[in-house]
C-alpha cells in the first residue's frame, strides 16, 4: 500500500475492558466522544462549561476538522494493537444512534471505507509501538508505519461503498406511559408496573449521584440498583438468589432453587465498566442448563438481555436499556430497546416466541 504524501492517524476504540471496535467495522466508522452535547464546533462551550479538558476539545478538533477525506486511520486497541486499517471516506458526521454504545456517548462520527480488518487475529505490536492518550492522534514513524507499507489492498477493497448508516429513529423515545400500557398488554401485573415506574425514577436518581460522587463496587451496583428493579418487576426473594453457585444473581421459575429450574443469569459489572462484556461469563453459567433461557448483563444503569436461539448454546442480544436513555429500539445493536428489554426481563416472560413484540422495525 502507498502511503507516500498521505495523512496517517491512530483512533482508539476503547481499550481492553471495553472496546467498540466490532461496531466501529461493522458500520464503517470511527467514533468519538463526549457526544452528548451535540455537533462540532457547537459543542465547545457547553464542553467547557461542563469543566472538560481543553486537551479533550483539541482531540475534538483533530478529529472533525483535521482529518480529511482519503487519509488513513488505523484503529487500535491498548498501545499494541491494531484490529483495522482504513481511508477517511466524506466529511465529519454527528449521529445520534451512536449517542450510548455500552455507556458511551460516542455521537461524533467519521465514515471510513475498511481496507483491511481482523477482529480475530489483529496485527499485534511492541508495546507502545502506538500512542496512548487521546482518542484521535497522528501516527507516528515506526514498525506501524512499515507493516502499513507492506499491506496489499485489492482494488475492489479500495472502491467499495461503505455500508449505510442505520436510519434515525425519530419517534424514538419511550414515555413512562407507552411503557406501562406495553407491559400491562403483555400480561405484566399492575402492581409490577406501578413499581417499576416509581423505582425507575428512584434507580436512575441514584446512579447518577454515584457518577457525580463515587462509582459504586460491583456489590453496590447488584444491592442498590439491580436487584430493586428485579423486584419491582415482580421477582420475589424466594426465586431470587445473590451469589448463588458465583452467579451474581439467580432468577428460578420455581422451587427448590436448582440448576433445572434456574431460568436467568444476571451478571453484574461496575458501573465504569461494560456490561455487554459480561456475556461470556453469563454464557459460561448458562452452560449445561437448558432451562436458562436468558442472560441479563448490567452495569445498574444499562441493561442488555440475550435470549437463547431454539435449543443452541447461542444467545442473541434480543433489547438493550439504558434507564436514563428510554428507547424503543438500538439500531446501532439491531435489536429491540427499552419496552422488550423490560419484558425479557420480567417473570412474566415465557417463550422465546415473545421476541418482536413491539414496535417499531428495525
Amino acid at each position: 500500500m502507498d502511503i507516500t504524501d498521505t495523512n496517517l492517524w491512530q483512533q482508539a476504540a476503547g481499550d481492553t475492558d471495553r472496546n467498540y471496535s466490532e461496531l466501529c467495522i461493522k458500520w464503517d466508522v470511527i467514533l468519538n466522544g463526549p457526544g452528548y452535547a451535540g455537533p462540532w464546533p457547537d459543542c465547545v462551550s457547553t464542553l467547557r462549561a461542563d469543566q472538560w479538558a481543553g486537551r479533550k476539545i483539541t482531540d475534538l478538533k483533530r478529529f472533525s476538522e483535521e482529518m480529511t477525506e482519503g487519509d488513513l486511520v488505523v484503529l487500535r486497541i491498548g498501545t499494541a494493537t491494531v484490529v483495522a486499517v482504513g481511508q477517511i471516506v466524506g466529511r465529519y458526521e454527528w449521529h445520534d444512534e451512536f449517542g450510548d454504545i455500552d455507556g458511551w456517548d460516542l455521537q461524533h462520527v467519521r465514515r471510513v471505507r475498511w481496507l483491511w480488518k481482523n477482529l480475530g487475529s489483529p496485527k499485534v505490536f511492541d508495546t507502545y509501538d502506538l500512542k496512548l492518550g487521546d482518542t484521535t492522534q497522528k501516527l507516528s514513524d515506526g514498525a506501524v508505519k512499515e507493516w502499513l507499507s507492506s499491506l496489499v489492498i485489492s482494488g475492489e477493497t479500495s472502491n467499495r461503498p461503505v455500508v449505510e448508516l442505520p436510519a434515525l429513529q425519530e419517534d424514538n423515545e419511550v414515555s413512562i406511559a407507552a411503557l406501562s400500557e406495553f407491559l400491562f398488554d403483555h400480561g405484566v401485573a399492575s402492581a409490577s408496573i406501578t413499581n417499576l415506574v416509581n423505582e425507575i425514577g428512584e434507580l436512575s436518581r441514584i446512579a447518577k449521584w454515584y457518577q457525580r460522587s463515587s462509582m459504586p463496587s460491583e456489590h453496590e451496583t447488584v444491592a442498590y440498583l439491580v436487584v430493586p428493579l428485579l423486584r419491582a418487576l415482580g421477582w420475589t426473594p424466594q426465586r431470587m438468589a445473590v451469589e448463588w453457585n458465583h452467579v451474581d444473581v439467580a432468577l428460578f421459575e420455581q422451587l427448590p432453587r436448582a440448576d433445572q429450574s434456574l431460568q436467568v443469569v444476571v451478571e453484574a459489572k461496575k458501573m465504569d465498566k461494560s456490561c455487554l462484556s459480561a456475556k461470556p461469563q453469563a454464557m459460561a453459567y448458562a452452560d449445561g442448563k437448558p432451562g436458562c433461557q436468558r442472560l441479563i448483563v448490567t452495569d445498574g444503569l444499562r441493561y442488555g438481555v440475550y435470549v437463547r436461539q431454539g435449543k443452541q448454546e447461542v444467545f442473541h442480544l434480543n433489547a438493550y436499556l439504558n434507564l436514563t436513555r428510554l428507547r424503543r429500539s438500538c439500531p446501532v445493536y439491531e435489536c429491540r430497546g427499552a419496552k422488550d428489554a423490560l419484558l425479557a426481563m420480567a417473570p412474566e416472560w415465557k417463550s422465546i416466541e415473545n421476541i418482536g413484540t413491539s414496535e417499531p422495525d428495525i
